[in-house]
């Protein structure tokens, strides 16, 4: 069953234009020009109950619209969604009590209040049992450990422990679609790894469906076997994370440990160097060639040991992200790859 489906889902904000100086200032007041940008650009995908999705894309790509879309935060354009079932932007109360949104650069907690302060006031408004809601908050809080930082006023806790706070508020009313925008963002390694270790429990125990944004690809990498790439406001890739170098990646890299020492420059004729430590040596070569690189390593070299690998994750990504800045001005630099199952 879909529990997120999208189609042809647009939103164009339209700004105003003003020329510099008084006389700009003046021309504008009677005669506005306006600009439109497309933030999110006719997408279309679903995502099944209990999926986690990674949502990627270089800085206003559209994310964080497309988020906010699904959550009823904002109309569309054009298109439409349904998130189990419910149109987002007609916020219905049955379609809030069973989706959360959690923002890593806003908050939803009293500053000057503990956090069981501001859970309370998420009881009252979801009307969650008293049975219940001590339930979920003593389990919750101690999956996150920060069972003694509840009654600690907000503004004295950690950037982390927030930040686990804002997480253990959205899940109190057990929602079935999580949404989560950078919520590691800021975070020391820690916490990031404490974060990440707790969201995958919660998937693996509730079925939870989750959807979120990240620029730390270890977060993608933890959380998620699918991924989905916006290219300003365009779907770019929707498909098996370990198939994004494939796709978008025309380089692999070739370890190889040699028995004896090797004159770097006698490596050039087989690829590039990537790295090199005492003998150990990464080649970057042609993807479509790798095979044939490596026997070449073996039969011109005293290797010890050779293995071809895909570029890291974030390597690719970083890539994909330099390409699209490269082409603003043209079409994305890909196209869909169709995911509907």
């Amino acid at each position: 069953m879909s529990a997120i489906e999208a189609v042809d889902l647009t939103r164009t904000f339209r700004a105003p234009v003003k020329q510099e100086g008084l006389w700009g200032a003046v021309r504008s007041f009677f005669c506005r020009q306006y600009r439109e940008h497309r933030a999110v650009q006719a997408v279309t995908f679903r995502v099944t109950e209990g999926e986690i999705v990674g949502l990627l894309g270089a800085n206003g790509a559209g994310k964080t619209t497309l988020l906010k879309l699904l959550t009823g935060l904002l109309y569309p354009t054009a298109g439409m969604a349904h998130v189990l079932g419910y149109v987002p932007w007609e916020r219905s109360d049955a379609f809030r009590r069973q989706i959360a949104l959690v923002m890593g650069q806003r908050s939803q907690l009293w500053w000057d209040l503990p956090a069981a302060d501001s859970f309370l006031l998420h009881r009252a408004m979801y009307r969650i049992s008293k049975a219940d809601f001590q339930r979920r908050r003593d389990s919750l809080s101690a999956m996150l450990g920060i069972a003694d930082k509840l009654h600690i006023q907000v503004r004295r806790l950690s950037l982390g422990e927030r930040m686990k706070c804002e997480i253990l508020a959205a899940l109190l009313h057990a929602p079935r679609v999580l949404f989560l925008d950078e919520p590691t963002l800021g975070l020391d390694v820690v916490a990031q790894q404490t974060v990440r270790d707790f969201l995958a429990a919660y998937n693996r125990e509730t079925g939870t469906t989750i959807m979120l944004t990240s620029h730390y690809m270890a977060d993608i990498e933890r959380l998620c076997q699918r991924v989905i790439v916006l290219d300003r406001g365009y779907l770019l890739y929707d498909g098996d994370l370990r198939e994004l170098a494939r796709c978008y990646a025309a380089e692999k890299l070739v370890r190889v440990e040699f028995a004896d020492t090797v004159r770097l420059e006698e490596l050039l004729r087989i690829g590039s160097i990537h790295s090199s430590y005492d003998r150990t040596v990464v080649l970057r070569v042609p993807r479509g060639e790798a095979a044939d690189r490596a026997a070449q390593l073996l039969s011109r070299f005293p290797v010890a040991d050779v293995a071809i690998e895909e570029p890291p994750l974030e390597e690719v990504v970083c890539a994909i992200f330099r390409r699209s800045l490269l082409n603003s001005d043209e079409q994305p630099i890909g196209g869909t790859t169709d995911h509907t199952a």
